[in-house]
């Protein structure tokens, strides 16, 4: 399996050049890196563009997601209920990012069946995992074994991402599949997970959100 890290943010956003966290990701196991700071091929690894919207309201995320570049891994950050169901149908959004930090049920059944009628992935943030500790963790950890039931209930994929600033915080194929073992994902889950990236960049779109 070709295994993604699902997002990664390189100099300017972090501390580490784009060149040298694509030769880390090769060490760690991977074979393609998202990049929220620039694209291209370095070492053998490929370098997608990611483009994550934090918008606050979906008007603005429908125009963030229009300007977005062609062949670009676009995220969107979950809100309130509401706003993550509209964000997972909308037509061009790859990846359902930071549901951890969400509100409480923020991702239901209802979006949960969306998601998967529209292959939009939700992210597995292990930075997440990682650096909380104590009840925070514990509540980050709950997160992500809801998501993973309603994973296999209703068949939404998966990613999983280091969101590393610097090449300390990236993390090897075994290290998450480890930190994914925490909340109940099975090996070959995680696998699936690790090699989506692929897969949403080549997911038919019906439509193309135009102005």
């Amino acid at each position: 399996m070709a295994y993604a890290d699902a997002c990664v943010h390189p100099y300017p956003a972090g501390d580490t050049s784009l060149p040298r966290m694509a030769l880390e990701a090769r060490e760690l196991g991977f074979a393609t890196i998202v990049s929220t700071g620039g694209s291209g091929e370095f070492f053998g690894v490929r370098a997608v563009q990611g483009v994550v919207i934090g918008a606050r309201t979906f008007k603005d995320v429908v125009k963030a997601v229009r300007r977005a570049p062609e062949g670009a891994l676009v995220a969107v950050c979950a809100g309130d209920e509401s706003f993550t169901r509209s964000a997972v149908s909308l037509g061009g959004v790859h990846v359902l990012k930071g549901v951890h930090q969400g509100p409480k049920n923020a991702f239901d059944h209802v979006a949960a069946r969306t998601a998967g009628e529209r292959g939009v992935a939700v992210e597995i943030d292990l930075a997440s995992i990682v650096a909380l500790r104590g009840r925070d963790r514990q509540r980050v950890l709950a997160c992500y074994a809801d998501i993973l039931f309603l994973h296999r209930r209703y068949g939404f994929p998966l990613c999983i991402a280091s969101n590393a600033r610097s090449v300390l915080d990236q993390r090897s194929v075994r290290d998450a599949v480890g930190l994914c073992s925490l909340f109940g994902m099975d090996g070959d889950e995680a696998g699936a997970a690790l090699s989506s990236v692929e897969g949403l960049l080549d997911r038919p779109e019906t439509v193309r959100v135009v102005a």
